[in-house]
């Protein structure tokens, strides 16, 4: 069904997969890294979610040093409007849009798919859910930004995609100035945002976690 560098878990009810819900690692972790997670939400019975976790390619990332890491795409600075090499950050938005056109192929409607990120990952989900041509079931950007802000040509399938951003009040890498600018920009562009703080760092907390379960059964539940 995927290339193997994707984690792929299914539902613990073992019953088959009806709904899918990517999640996209942020820099230097990779599909694990949220592994944990999906029990943790705790999604009622009946909610038979299969949940995909890709591994970002290792690229050299110039703020790091040129140290070659698990990366969606390069960060040339750390300014507050951070530089980002857009080409990289839309190709790998094009492999997860792949990667979502396989789940259509095997059954799954695109309506009952959602794309979730943290940090980077949640960059690359932006832009992989926004320019998709077929109504999603919601998007999900964890302590993240909108990194092509300037350049995003929204699919009109999408306009009405609902929106959930998190962010961290403390946290120090991606500020959430960040966070709000993009909500600013896309409730400015007619989207339907929720935006929720948590008293966090660039991190997930247990309230969060309550908080996205409750958000993917909202969505998903028949």
């Amino acid at each position: 069904m995927s290339e193997p560098d994707e984690l792929i878990i299914e539902p613990r009810s073992g019953q088959p997969a009806d709904a899918c819900v990517f999640i996209l690692h942020g820099l230097g972790a990779d599909g694990h890294d949220f592994e944990p997670l999906v029990p943790a939400l705790a999604l009622p019975e009946g909610v038979n979610v299969r949940f995909i976790l890709p591994h970002a390619p290792r690229l050299p990332v110039t703020i790091n040093g040129g140290m070659v890491m698990p990366a969606w795409y390069d960060i040339k600075e750390m300014s507050l409007d951070r530089r980002v090499d857009e080409a990289q950050l839309k190709a790998s938005a094009e492999r997860i849009q792949g990667l979502v056109h396989e789940q259509l192929e095997h059954g799954i409607p695109a309506e009952r798919i959602i794309l979730a990120g943290f940090s980077q990952g949640g960059a690359v989900a932006y832009q992989a859910a926004l320019t998709f041509p077929r109504r999603l079931g919601g998007l999900l950007a964890m302590s993240t930004y909108l990194a092509t802000a300037d350049s995003l040509q929204p699919a009109e399938a999408n306009r009405d995609l609902p929106i959930e951003i998190h962010h961290g009040h403390l946290d120090p890498v991606v500020p959430e100035a960040l966070g709000q600018a993009a909500r600013d920009r896309l409730e400015a562009m007619g989207y339907p945002v929720h935006y929720r703080q948590y008293p966090m760092a660039h991190a997930v907390c247990p309230q969060q976690v309550a908080d996205i379960g409750r958000w993917l059964t909202e969505r998903l539940a028949r």
